[in-house]
């Protein structure tokens, strides 16, 4: 049986979750940010995850929403710091555009990764 066959445990689906939470609200930062020149707030990012996890039917406590609002928060300023405008604005499309699972992106899934790795760094909350 190969790892591909072997369903997803409670604790693999939360973090699987909670990574793809990350990395959806990071490019939705960013896409604000390099389109209005705003940062969202913690509370905005909470909101944005209620709305994000409410169209797959599920639900995380309040506390959580906000600490992960928080990891897309930092990630998404480091990213900025370190790129132009003209870059972001590509890299937040890039990440908008992959979150559908048909299309495929490199620079997406280096960002993914870097979402498991800070996800991973702050457990536990």
């Amino acid at each position: 049986m190969s790892e591909q066959d072997v369903p997803p445990t409670p604790e693999t689906t939360e973090r699987r979750v909670c990574v793809a939470l990350i990395y959806a609200l990071v490019g939705e930062r960013l896409s604000v940010y390099y389109e209005h020149d705003l940062w969202m707030t913690r509370a905005q990012g909470a909101t944005l995850a209620t709305n994000w996890l409410s169209r797959s039917k599920r639900s995380m406590p309040m506390d959580l929403r906000k600490h992960l609002s928080d990891l897309s928060d930092n990630l998404a300023r480091q990213i900025a710091e370190m790129t132009s405008r003209e870059a972001g604005l590509y890299l937040s499309h890039e990440m908008q555009e992959s979150l559908d699972t048909r299309y495929q992106s490199e620079i997406g899934q280096s960002i993914m990764v870097e979402c498991e790795r800070i996800y991973e760094e702050a457990l536990p909350l």
